[in-house]
């Protein structure tokens, strides 16, 4: 028997059971015959790779989709959950993996927004003491009248996490909430979460793609691939091998690149007092100085929002420097087609579906931009050849291991991993790089894709490419630079190596201490 939302929510931590869930869209199976068990108070994760069903789980369990078959189970009885308000009645909450917070609108307002019986006369006198009785309470500290775009991302994924306790959800569904936050952050934030679970007070289930932080603060862990469940148990029982395995669908056999053993050649980077301002107007770099040399890659750290992004954008042509100047082999650089193809600047961008692909146009197409205006693809004039255009990306295609049907296969229709494979191989293929900026190329991707970019990264290096990767990853930057710097309020304020690096030290300079 299925029973409804009760009409008052739940004091308890919850328990959560899924029985043979299966999510079909059309012929795809997303999810096929799901079954795991998260017994009230445990902090339970869930893994697997890009594909592997994760968000549409989720998404049955908060009512975004209505499962085929099986069974949503709370409290030992069969739950109806049609929609996110469903899922508020019984107690479950969900952090998303990006902010879902009003820029104008105060921390305190943003709080009270959250709860989907808000009258339409809001009782502020009432609410503010509600609001002060929670936050004398609340395992974090956030000032209730700061505008939530003044915020920075540590503390904004903190509201994200005082919201679902605002509302009291016992049952708390976590996507990938530390991607954003220092190394320091993301302990405190998983840390004091981890003691509302011990004390009887939450159950959790984590999203997340950092073996670290499954073993460091869950007691068990489900593992998907291909929409199935292949493995899990109690994390002490098992190694990070074993959940490498059960991702994997075998045992791990690693790509790794080892880095050459050679010294730095020539200055092939070098940013002088650079400036640039916030979409706002409000300056985002404050007289950056930078130099990168040929065959090293030098990691740029920093929190979401303190000037990387601008900078990757001055140096792709996408934002004007308001002072300063950058210079590539000596020689100014103002940022155009012209130059990028002269100087040899090729660019791997953040979420590059949005920033560096056209993703109705084909896999073979987008390949092709660096080309198409260059024999043999160009013919004449502004004739270019089709034939010209699968062939030339037809053997980076094979050569980078492009997964995708076929050469014209919208490059929108292809995974995250094999978008950033496409592009990677649009930037690296032809061999006329001499200088890669690479954003943030392995967000939210998962362990192969992971593997596959940063072993091309790493023999770029090796051939002598200068490498500047901007990072919210420590664990990529310390795995693949040469030096490591540290931004924060748009000028670097740490330099280190990896083998020299601290990382409270790092982390104190990324959160501006």
């Amino acid at each position: 028997m299925i029973i409804p939302p009760p009409p008052g929510r739940p004091a308890a931590p919850l328990d959560l059971e899924l029985v043979q869930v299966t999510k079909r869209f059309g012929s795809f199976v997303a999810n096929d015959r799901v079954s795991l068990k998260i017994p009230s108070g445990t902090f339970h994760a869930l893994i697997g790779e890009n594909g592997a069903g994760k968000s549409t789980l989720v998404k049955c369990i908060m009512g975004f989709h209505t499962a085929d078959e099986g069974d949503v189970i709370i409290g030992g009885h069969s739950r109806d959950i049609r929609s996110p308000a469903d899922a508020y009645q019984f107690g479950i909450g969900m952090v998303y993996q990006h902010f879902t917070l009003v820029p104008a609108m105060t921390v305190a307002e943003n709080l009270v927004l959250s709860r989907p019986d808000l009258p339409a006369t809001i009782p502020w006198e009432a609410e503010r003491k509600r609001l002060n009785a929670f936050m004398r309470t609340a395992p974090f500290q956030v000032d209730l009248d700061q505008p939530a775009s003044q915020l920075a991302a540590g503390q904004k994924q903190k509201v994200e996490i005082l919201k679902q306790l605002y509302l009291e959800s016992r049952f708390l569904i976590l996507d990938e909430p530390t991607s954003v936050l220092t190394p320091g952050e993301a302990d405190e934030v998983l840390g004091l979460i981890r003691r509302k679970v011990e004390a009887g007070e939450l159950s959790v289930l984590l999203i997340s793609h950092k073996f670290r932080e499954v073993f460091g603060f869950c007691n068990s862990v489900t593992v998907l691939r291909r929409g199935k469940v292949t493995g899990g148990g109690l994390v002490k029982d098992l190694t990070t091998d074993d959940l490498a395995a059960m991702m994997m669908g075998g045992p791990r056999t690693p790509r790794t690149v080892a880095k050459a053993d050679r010294a730095p050649g020539a200055v092939a980077l070098e940013l002088k007092g650079l400036r640039a301002d916030k979409d706002s107007g409000v300056p985002a770099l404050e007289g950056l100085d930078l130099c990168l040399r040929e065959g090293e890659v030098v990691g740029v750290a920093g929190v979401s929002g303190n000037g990387q992004r601008e900078l990757v954008e001055v140096l792709a042509g996408q934002r004007p420097a308001t002072g300063g100047e950058v210079l590539v082999h000596g020689e100014w650089y103002g940022a155009t087609r012209t130059d990028a193809a002269r100087h040899g600047v090729f660019l791997l961008p953040e979420e590059p579906l949005r920033n560096g692909c056209v993703p109705a146009m084909s896999v073979a197409e987008n390949i092709a931009f660096r080309e198409f205006d260059r024999p043999p693809i160009r013919l004449a004039g502004c004739l270019v050849s089709r034939r010209g255009i699968r062939g030339f990306a037809q053997g980076l295609i094979s050569r980078f291991g492009v997964k995708t049907r076929s050469t014209e296969t919208p490059i929108g229709d292809l995974s995250g991993g094999n978008v950033q494979r496409a592009v990677l191989a649009r930037e690296l293929g032809p061999g006329t790089a001499k200088v890669l900026i690479a954003a943030n190329p392995c967000f939210g991707l998962d362990f192969a894709a992971v593997e596959s970019i940063h072993g091309q990264i790493t023999e770029a290096r090796n051939r002598g490419v200068a490498v500047l990767l901007v990072s919210e990853d420590l664990d990529e930057l310390l795995s693949l630079s040469d030096r490591l710097l540290v931004m924060s309020h748009g000028a670097i304020v740490h330099e280190t190596t990896p083998a020299q690096a601290d990382v409270k030290v790092i982390g104190h300079h990324m959160a501006g201490h």
